[in-house]
């Protein structure tokens, strides 16, 4: 067994779209309209599905805006430097919400940004120890 995908319900897919892969480095790997359903499904990646898991956005095309709700976390992100990123993504336009540093009571160096939808993604340094 292996983790596929996680998937996101978004308001704009095309907003999504661009933050995803032009301010998080991810790929457009497929994305296949159904007229009779009146939604889209994007997925979006580092790599290909068969070998990393991937996130599915799906745009209901009647819906213009969800609410997030309480049991929500966040999607994490292993990136290299986890201060460069957040530079990176501020300048791509991106919201950064907790900016690079150590976890509170803990070591490991993170941060958080959102997407158009408000969702949560947080950043972590690899070789992490908590």
């Amino acid at each position: 067994m292996r983790l596929l995908h996680t998937m996101l319900r978004v308001s704009d897919l095309e907003k999504s779209l661009s933050f995803y892969t032009s301010v998080l480095g991810m790929k457009l790997l497929r994305r296949k309209d159904y007229p009779e359903g009146k939604f889209t499904l994007a997925f979006v990646g580092y790599g290909d599905e068969s070998e990393q898991t991937v996130l599915e956005l799906t745009h209901n095309w009647d819906t213009s805006s969800y609410d997030l709700g309480t049991g929500y976390g966040h999607i994490a992100i292993e990136v290299e430097d986890v201060y460069a990123a957040c530079d990176s993504i501020k300048a791509k336009g991106g919201e950064v919400v907790r900016e690079a540093g150590p976890m509170k009571h803990g070591s490991s160096i993170l941060a958080f940004v959102k997407d158009p939808d408000g969702y949560m993604i947080e950043l972590l340094s690899p070789g992490r120890k908590d």
